[in-house]
């Protein structure tokens, strides 16, 4: 068997783009992986067409074979848009060698150490806010909206949802995010008491909607600086979080909060390889290890899971993506021994599950698929009937 092509294909996605990596073989056997360029990755497909160059012709069978020499070839430049192609790479040929045996991805790790995945409705209200009519949802626009959507989430058999910060005082309503634009908070990153006050009554309304037995999360990101974390948690203190969810690159910050925060802390979606999960796991920094399996590759994140398991820590995927990458997240779920809880969008664009066959959810729950590779298949004419806009 050999590489004959490899290719990236791009879909309109609403307010973002997915990007596909799809490897052909000489036997037919087609491989795909999902990756992202929209969020801080500009110019990646460029990296991956680079990195490709030199596979074509190869056997797509031995991967760590494949992945050593591109770590190889890249070893002066390593992580960001270097680590991200690679794995775009990684996981679609990972995906030809389960096709090609005919047995799925899990099975392909060592089989799965369960089915049935856990998961929390991720950005809950996040996109409604701007996006509610093109999603065919009721916009956000109040307090009351969310206890609403609180509710909605509990009727729909989830068990757990994590939200981000929407300030509705100061005109209308949006996700705030200085740590990512130029936009109220920036640079600075500080937080004031209106803000506290405005996230207290944020989290209380999901609680009063979402009821008791509900699992709530929040998701600071790079938002504030280490003060700014610690007064934020003390705040929730009364909503029993599930777990608070930090950006950060100082190992020794981000322990410091995690021994002072009276709710578990998860962090590092935004690190690469096990060099980066280290230094986060040896200063005992999280409870929760993110790992971003489309950033890092399916066989590198079992790497970094099984360090992390090493040191007594759980791991959870970072998966905000479309329904291929979704998939790509639940094998690996499944094969690890220290898995916590999945993140998965709910609210997403009408065309989603047109151009990604749409997993299985049961009661909150994603049902691991039994197909061969991924589980799922990916439409080429409807990724192509949604061209990327501008």
């Amino acid at each position: 068997m050999r590489i004959v092509a490899i290719e990236d294909l791009h879909c309109d996605a609403g307010w973002r783009v997915w990007s596909f990596l799809k490897v052909t073989t000489d036997q037919g056997v087609i491989g795909w992986s999902e990756y992202n360029e929209s969020y801080g990755s500009k110019g990646l497909s460029a990296v991956i067409r680079k990195l490709a160059e030199p596979l074509i012709g190869l056997d797509p069978r031995p991967v760590e074979r494949i992945s050593a020499m591109l770590y190889a070839m890249t070893r002066q430049a390593p992580g960001g848009l270097i680590q991200q192609a690679i794995a775009a790479l990684e996981n679609a040929l990972v995906d030809v060698k389960a096709r090609a045996l005919g047995i799925p991805v899990a099975e392909l790790l060592g089989g799965p150490v369960r089915e049935r995945l856990r998961l929390y409705w991720s950005h809950c209200g996040s996109y409604r806010l701007h996006h509610a009519e093109l999603m065919g949802t009721a916009p956000l626009r109040s307090l009351a909206d969310i206890e609403a959507l609180g509710a909605e989430v509990r009727e729909r058999g989830f068990t757990a949802l994590k939200t981000n910060i929407f300030p509705f005082d100061r005109g209308p309503a949006f996700m705030y995010q200085p740590g990512f634009a130029a936009c109220a908070g920036w640079p600075e990153l500080n937080v004031d008491r209106t803000l506290l006050r405005l996230i207290d009554d944020q989290m209380a309304a999901f609680r009063a909607g979402a009821g008791d037995g509900m699992d709530l999360l929040l998701d600071l990101n790079f938002n504030f600086k280490t003060e700014g974390y610690l007064e934020v948690a003390r705040v929730l203190e009364p909503y029993g979080l599930m777990w608070l969810e930090i950006d950060s690159y100082d190992p020794a910050a981000l322990a410091l909060i995690r021994a002072r925060a009276p709710m578990p802390v998860a962090s590092c979606e935004s690190l690469f390889g096990r060099r980066q999960f280290r230094p986060f796991l040896d200063a005992q920094a999280v409870d929760v290890a993110i790992i971003d399996v489309p950033w890092n590759g399916i066989l590198e994140g079992m790497k970094i899971a099984a360090m992390a398991e090493a040191y007594e820590v759980n791991c959870a995927p970072h998966n905000f993506y479309g329904n291929l990458s979704t998939m790509m997240s639940a094998h690996f779920c499944a094969a690890i021994a220290n898995f916590r809880i999945m993140e998965i969008d709910i609210d997403d664009v009408p065309w989603k599950d047109e151009v990604v066959s749409p997993p299985l959810i049961e009661a909150g729950h994603l049902v691991l698929p039994s197909g061969p590779g991924w589980g799922v298949e990916v439409n080429e004419a409807a990724i192509r009937a949604h061209p990327p806009k501008g």
